[in-house]
């Protein structure tokens, strides 16, 4: 307990001193939010929304079965 204890507190007094990394993780996890939550709503919505099950599995067999032009 004493060893994840020291760990902790090493971690914890490394990010009350950092300047500029704070700045660095804003940045990193603005950009994790960027790519994660705003590109998903808008780009990658779920293509077989709304589908049944049975419509589902056979939209999947379908692509799966289909040859792939130029490969």
């Amino acid at each position: 307990m004493n060893l994840l204890n020291t760990i902790f507190h090493f971690y914890l007094d490394g990010f009350r001193q950092m300047t500029l990394g704070r700045t660095l993780w804003a940045l990193i996890l603005l950009k994790l939010f960027i790519m994660f939550a705003i590109l998903r709503l808008f780009f990658f919505r779920p293509a077989m929304r709304g589908m049944s099950d049975e419509q589902k599995q056979q939209h999947v067999a379908t692509q799966l079965a289909r040859p792939q032009n130029g490969h």
